[in-house]
């Protein structure tokens, strides 16, 4: 079974709606700040065990995606806080890095 598509905006309007039935209220935005470094560093970790050198504990899982959408999260949620649509950011990032960068990587003869 698969999810429906969500767009960014949608995301954060659902998470804000979780924030309010079940999270009673935002963490601040600084302990948010650390949250995300802490989920940032749990996808490290089974990154590090997936696709480098370490080895999985036992009973560790290769939890992958479920641990980028624990970043995603928390990512929404600090968007939600400061006012952030990430629709638009992303769309303005998409576009800096196209007028900075169209022909950077594709001149770049270490990814030939």
């Amino acid at each position: 079974m698969t999810a429906p598509d969500i767009t960014l905006r949608e995301a954060q309007q659902k998470v804000d709606a979780w924030i309010r039935q079940y999270g009673v209220r935002y963490f601040s935005e600084l302990t948010n700040m650390a949250v995300l470094t802490e989920e940032v560093g749990e996808l490290a970790r089974v990154m590090a065990r997936r696709y480098g050198d370490q080895s999985f504990k036992p009973g560790e899982a290769a939890n992958l995606g479920d641990e980028m959408a624990d970043v995603l999260w928390v990512l929404l949620c600090l968007a939600n806080q400061t006012g952030i649509d990430l629709t638009d950011e992303l769309a303005k990032n998409i576009a800096k890095k196209t007028a900075r960068d169209h022909d950077r990587h594709l001149n770049n003869q270490k990814l030939k």
